[in-house]
Order: C-alpha cells, then structure tokens, then sequence
C-alpha cells in the first residue's frame, strides 16, 4: 500500500512537469539516479529452534538513501545496478515476543537487473525489469534484552542468492535530468544463528523485501 502510494503521489506530480523535454533516449546513454528507497520486508520465518518452540521472528522496515547507474545498451535495453545498504530490527513473536526487539543488522543487497524500456521517445519512460540479487549481512548484534533474558549471544546470518523484479518510470524534466519511481521485489532468504554459550539455536527467515524509491536522475 505504501508503494503504491509513493507511486500516486509521484505521478500527480509528473503532471505538472513542463512538456518541453522531448529527446529520446539512446544506446550508449548512461542513467544515474539518487532516489530515497522504503525497504518493507513481507517476512515469513520458521521458529528458532530448538531452544524456542512456538516462535517467529519479524524484521522492521528501513528507510534509506540510494545510488543506481543504468546503462542503455539500445534505446529500449537497459542494465540497472543498485548500490544501497539498510539498517533492521529483528523482532520475536510467537513465544519470544515478550523479549522484543532481539537483533539488529545492516543488509547489503547489490542488485542488477535487465529492464525493458517501452517508450525511449518523449518525456515518459516506463519501464519493467528483472535479474538477480546478492545480499550480505553485516554487524549484526544481539540486543540487550535478548542478551538479558538468556545471556550473551553472537548471531550470525547467511548471505543470501535471489532474483529480483522491478517496474519503474522516469519522469523527463529536461534533456538531462529526470524524476524517477520504482518499485522492486527481492528475493531474500537467510539463516540466523544464535550461539548462546554452548547452546545453538537457529531461525530461517524469508525476508523478501518490497523497495519503493522516488528520486531524481540524470543522463549523460
């Protein structure tokens, strides 16, 4: 709903834009944007077992800047590779929810995708697109009401492989710079592992983020 949103909003907008840029786009232009990205992960977990029957986990959304460049191999062919890094809360539910709030970490999801742009000419450019994701999982800590109800623990969560879509438009202001929306869904699963002494405890996470961006861009 919140993407949707943003795109609504970003599109009245576009209305008003003046309808003097025309130029269309080429093979060999380059596309470099700087949007601000909502991480909303649509998360499903397994329980963390063994130690914890009955329970879930839940990771909270993230609000970030971002940087992507696209390269236009022909008027209609694009290349788009995203360069973020997002900061989130992972949550109990079921019977941790009592505890909270239980780790946080910083996800870096480099993302490439092959786009299809429909209408190179113009001041409108819609586009769709998918490809492929590498998502690493940095500093991440156990919290200190975790850490209070069963004592020290280190987490460690697995890189994850996936595939990613996208559908997009660009919003032509002038001959060079542009106003972007986009939306993406990334798939993101993981394995988390708690190692509390000599205890080990795991939880397989389906993160699976959808990213809304609104931003500006320019070519060259």
């Amino acid at each position: 709903m919140r993407s949707a949103l943003l795109l609504a909003a970003l599109a009245g907008s576009a209305i008003a834009v003046p309808a003097q840029a025309q130029t269309a786009r080429e093979g060999g232009d380059w596309l470099v944007r700087l949007r601000g990205i909502l991480v909303s992960p649509t998360e499903d977990s397994g329980p963390v077992t063994p130690g914890f029957p009955g329970s879930e986990v839940g990771v909270s959304d993230s609000f970030m800047p971002e940087v992507d460049f696209t390269y236009m191999a022909t008027p209609n062919l694009g290349f788009e590779l995203i360069l973020a890094t997002t900061n989130h809360e992972v949550t109990g539910r079921g019977s941790l929810e009592p505890v909270g709030e239980l780790a946080d970490t910083w996800v870096l999801p480099p993302t490439l995708t092959m786009q299809y742009h429909f209408l190179p000419e113009g001041r409108v450019h819609p586009y769709l697109g998918a490809g492929v994701n590498y998502t690493i999982f940095y500093s991440t800590n156990a919290s200190d009401a975790l850490e209070a109800a069963i004592g020290a623990t280190s987490i460690e969560m697995d890189d994850s492989f996936g595939y990613a879509l996208q559908a997009g438009i660009d919003f032509d202001i002038s001959d060079t710079v542009f106003v972007n929306a986009d939306v993406k869904y990334i798939d993101i699963d993981t394995t988390a592992t708690l190692r509390t002494g000599a205890a080990v405890n795991t939880v397989d996470v389906s993160i699976d983020p959808v990213v809304a961006a609104i931003g500006l861009g320019i070519r060259f």
